[in-house]
């Protein structure tokens, strides 16, 4: 099965919308989740995965808590209240801008188009 290509600039929306959904996260938990949920279609990688969730940390969208778990420490990421409020609007515009994309192609190869 090949990976999909990942759109640049669309990880935070990505993470953002799992912990809208699930609370609280940890980082191995978000890539295991995104490769389930995407049938293994997306995996991300940590070296974008981790300054993505410490950038949505500096810009007060996410806030951390430090478990211990078998020994070991875990950092789970959580949304804030800024975070969940703003969270609402950006997936919102996302989707649209999908849905806009989409409409795109699909009307480029109903006129015969070439879209690649």
């Amino acid at each position: 099965m090949t990976q999909v290509n990942f759109i640049k600039g669309s990880m935070s929306y990505l993470i953002l919308s799992l912990l809208e959904q699930r609370g609280k996260m940890y980082g191995y938990e978000i890539t295991k989740t995104v490769k389930e949920l995407s049938q293994g279609k997306i995996r991300l990688n940590e070296a974008a995965l981790y300054p993505t969730l410490h950038q949505l940390c500096a810009e007060g969208w996410l806030d951390t808590e430090t478990e211990l778990v078998a020994g070991r420490l875990r950092k789970n990421y959580f949304l804030t209240s800024k975070g969940k409020k703003e969270t609402v609007t950006e997936i919102a515009n996302f989707k649209e801008s999908l849905e806009a994309l989409l409409l795109i192609f699909k009307n480029g190869w109903q006129h015969g188009i070439e879209t690649s």
